[in-house]
């Protein structure tokens, strides 16, 4: 099944959506996400993010944080780069180690922002974010983010923007260390981008690039160019579908696609 497409006006989005997303009409749109219409949320989802200006700096609870919150799941993610302005940044993990005083202190003063270990990227670069990493997506950057079904994000600093700041939740579920995640790189057509726990990435020209397919589990492709046919539905950029790894998936020659379970 294709699924429904949710635009979100952000105050970091942007007015030059690419038109595979549909005609905006001049919003400022930061973030598209997809869902099924099902009565229970799928363990996945989707986002695609478009960036004009820093996203605040923030952190997500793992599970267990997020239960005794009470949610239902925590929040861990995969960013891929599909487009990047020269210069442009993210920012992953802190220069060095901070205690929670001090992170706090940081927080609060803005400090937090010389602190943060500000990575160029460029298109095809990809990073996973466990949960507790103090993180932050930089300005002219568009990428397709693949997370566990969460929305819980502590935000720690905002740049003087408007907006509520998470401070004490934030700082009691950060693990603000330097980054040493080895689920980050720059990927090539067949590369696994991410192995678990909460789900598998692939970044394909076809599902011959998918050696271990689960047949009983539901497939998300994400298509990033050329067009992907499954279940009698065609999904091309701008869509994201779900099908099953028992169904017929075909790939156009021009195509690439994420692919994730």
């Amino acid at each position: 099944m294709k699924l429904t497409k949710h635009l979100v006006d952000k105050p970091w989005g942007r007015t030059d959506i690419p038109p595979e997303f549909g005609t905006m009409n001049g919003r400022r749109v930061g973030e598209i996400w997809y869902s099924a219409e099902t009565e229970a949320p799928l363990p996945i989802l989707v986002k695609w993010l478009f960036t004009s200006e820093r996203l605040s700096i923030q952190v997500h609870p793992d599970d267990a944080q997020a239960r005794a919150r009470g949610m239902s799941s925590g929040k861990e993610e995969c960013w891929y780069i599909v487009d990047a302005e020269p210069g442009a940044v993210i920012g992953i993990g802190t220069k060095r180690p901070l205690g929670s005083e001090e992170l706090y202190a940081a927080s609060l003063s803005g400090e937090i922002e010389a602190l943060m270990d500000w990575k160029k990227v460029s298109a095809g670069d990809y990073f996973y974010i466990p949960a507790g990493t103090v993180h932050a997506i930089g300005a002219g950057i568009v990428l397709v983010e693949v997370q566990q079904y969460a929305d819980i994000t502590y935000r720690l600093y905002d740049y003087g923007r408007d907006r509520e700041l998470h401070l004490d939740d934030g700082v009691a579920v950060s693990s603000a260390t330097p980054y040493t995640d080895i689920r980050s790189g720059h990927a090539d057509l067949g590369d696994q981008l991410v192995a678990g726990p909460y789900f598998q990435l692939w970044y394909v020209r076809d599902m011959d690039d998918v050696p271990a397919l689960p047949p009983l589990r539901d497939i998300w492709i994400i298509p990033l160019s050329g067009k992907v046919q499954t279940d009698g539905q065609v999904a091309a950029k701008g869509d994201c579908i779900v099908t099953s790894g028992q169904a017929k998936i075909t790939f156009s020659s021009d195509a690439k696609a994420l692919v994730a379970f």
